[in-house]
């Protein structure tokens, strides 16, 4: 049996909405189509895919295999066409994606002097993606915050760098040394806090989480903190690179670095992405602050 990539990503669209209506307005479908094709999935699969019950649409536990397969799937087949479209093209792009704070200008520099036959591009990624866009193919290579799932990429470390505390420049601690994530615990985190283990194991963390959902960007997260809504754990580059008059970025003693790594698909290594391997390396010095 092969899979009809069109009813897959119909399987997706209403895995993340769990709403058929929403679904089918989003994928500019009438809901009857949307519903007949994904009973057609259901049968090709063997497998019941969702559940529908006056409380509403769910996954069933093969549901939630498909997707998690599914979106994996889809970002490959994205990231085919666009290399083979790359490819048909009378000029080449290698596009390369990097995190907040990091400036990436020394390395795509030098690959645009070493191959003046290649557009060197560059492309601002978040914590949302910036694995997806290099397993659907929007970038070739990207510098990466970690941690993230490294399944399917190869990675080499460049530096690791200190975070910081983000807080209102009027909270008791702005303008004092470096503190513990503990001297934080009566205030609100602004973020997923699964990146931060020193957090979750201050007991009682529960009753301090921001909004939900967390905010994802920088910019957002700057601003709730300015807003007095509680503080922000960062890398100190991005501290840096955001820099404001009503923010106070206080050094944490126990949380662990943040360790920038550049990142590929494993089985998409070039000569060219050996090239820029070297350049990234030669740009940025262990352990070192990002210039």
């Amino acid at each position: 049996m092969d899979l009809d990539l069109r009813r897959l990503r119909y399987f997706v669209a209403l895995a993340e909405e769990l709403n058929y209506r929403a679904a089918a307005q989003r994928l500019h479908l009438a809901q009857p189509v949307l519903s007949r094709q994904i009973q057609t999935l259901e049968r090709e699969l063997g497998a019941q895919l969702f559940l529908r019950s006056t409380n509403g649409t769910r996954l069933t536990a093969a549901g939630e295999q498909l997707w998690k397969d599914a979106v994996a799937l889809l970002a490959s087949a994205d990231g085919l066409r666009r290399r083979v479209g790359a490819a048909a093209g009378t000029t080449r792009t290698f596009t390369v994606g990097f995190m907040p704070g990091l400036t990436v200008t020394a390395a795509t520099r030098g690959l645009a002097d070493a191959r003046p036959d290649v557009s060197v591009e560059v492309l601002r990624t978040d914590w949302t993606d910036q694995v997806e866009v290099l397993r659907d193919g929007r970038v070739d290579v990207g510098f990466v915050r970690m941690p993230i799932d490294l399944t399917g990429l190869s990675t080499v470390h460049l530096f690791a760098e200190p975070h910081v505390a983000v807080v209102p420049v009027g909270h008791p601690l702005a303008g004092r040394g470096a503190v513990d994530i503990a001297d934080l615990a009566a205030d609100v985190l602004l973020q997923s806090a699964d990146a931060i283990p020193e957090w979750t194991a201050i007991p009682g963390h529960e009753a301090h989480h921001g909004p939900t959902p967390a905010a994802l960007s920088v910019e957002q997260k700057l601003e709730w903190v300015a807003g007095g809504r509680g503080f922000s754990v960062l890398p100190q580059s991005v501290a840096d690179y955001y820099r404001r008059p009503d923010i106070a970025a206080l050094p944490l003693r126990d949380v662990a670095p943040n360790e920038i790594r550049l990142a590929w698909l494993t089985d998409h290594r070039t000569p060219i992405i050996d090239e820029f391997i070297s350049l990234a390396r030669d740009s940025f010095t262990k352990d070192a602050t990002p210039q």
